[in-house]
């Protein structure tokens, strides 16, 4: 407890005898969570939506009209595809021709305006992946075309552009938080080794008189996380603003369709990341001073 108190002191001292680079260390921790935070948000959003549009990847199988398929043909293809016997398929769902020409209707109702001699659509099933990934392995399964079936649509080259920019989107948010963390670990080294280097002189008499590694490096490690907590909580607050002033005028709220990351786990992450990046990057710089 006593060597705690020392230790919780000292940090103290410290941070009053360099104000400046005490405060140029938190500014860059605020900068770094401010960036990363709002990374976090945006990237997660972006992932959301764009999981919202691979669910809407389905294949669609048109049964033939002339001449009707059968019942036995239509049952067939719906026994293939049920969720209870393919584990590729998350759901299936017959549309009749009725039920089409209603859905025809009901969004161009202009072409009804003259009326129809017969309803011209015909009988399908609608069929949703698991995952949009499995999309091109249902098509495989119906490849030769069966009996009854006239027309199979995959949505072919929009449904792999789709597949291919939720991947390139998720690969860019990892290799952008990784790049982010990094570089903050770097920064806040750079700033709190001004502060340790002021004081080279002071450690190296400390280990010279026998003070262990871990007692020489308990104060500065204690002034990295007040750094670290400091400025992520001020990126906080920053977020908070952006949140209520600049995300109504750009239109990214919360939805059914997309939604970022919790507001209150982002903060939670940043904190966190932000005594890590002080702890860590204050014991990564203290290491070479260490050495005496």
């Amino acid at each position: 407890m006593n060597r705690a108190k020392m230790i919780i002191a000292e940090a103290a001292r410290s941070i009053r005898a360099s104000m400046s680079t005490t405060v140029a260390a938190t500014m860059t921790v605020l900068v770094a969570m401010l960036v990363l935070g709002t990374t976090i948000g945006l990237g997660t959003w972006l992932l959301s939506y764009s999981d919202h549009i691979k669910r809407q990847l389905v294949v669609k199988v048109y049964f033939d009209t002339n001449p009707q398929a059968t019942p036995r043909q239509i049952n067939a293809i719906g026994a293939r595809f049920d969720p209870k016997a393919n584990p590729l398929v998350e759901k299936v769902k017959f549309v009749s021709k009725t039920q089409a020409l209603k859905i025809m209707q009901r969004r161009n109702p202009d072409l009804f305006k003259t009326g129809l001699a017969f309803n011209p659509l015909p009988d399908a099933y609608e069929i949703q992946p698991k995952k949009a990934e499995y999309i091109d392995k249902i098509r495989d399964e119906l490849r030769p075309k069966p009996a009854g079936v006239d027309t199979i649509n995959d949505g072919g080259k929009t449904s792999h552009r789709v597949l291919r920019v939720g991947g390139i989107i998720s690969v860019v948010f990892l290799i952008g938080v990784i790049l982010l963390l990094i570089a903050s670990t770097l920064l806040i080294g750079n700033t709190i080794r001004l502060s340790i280097f002021s004081r080279r002189r002071e450690i190296e008499v400390m280990k010279l008189v026998g003070a262990t590694n871990w007692f020489v490096r308990g104060p500065f490690m204690v002034e990295g996380m007040i750094c670290g907590v400091g400025g992520a909580i001020a990126a906080v607050i920053l977020l908070v603003i952006g949140k209520a002033v600049i995300l109504p005028l750009i239109g990214l709220t919360h939805s059914k369709d997309a939604h970022a990351i919790a507001f209150e786990l982002n903060a939670l992450i940043l904190i966190a990341i932000g005594i890590l990046l002080g702890v860590s990057g204050t014991g990564l710089t203290l290491r070479r001073f260490l050495r005496v």
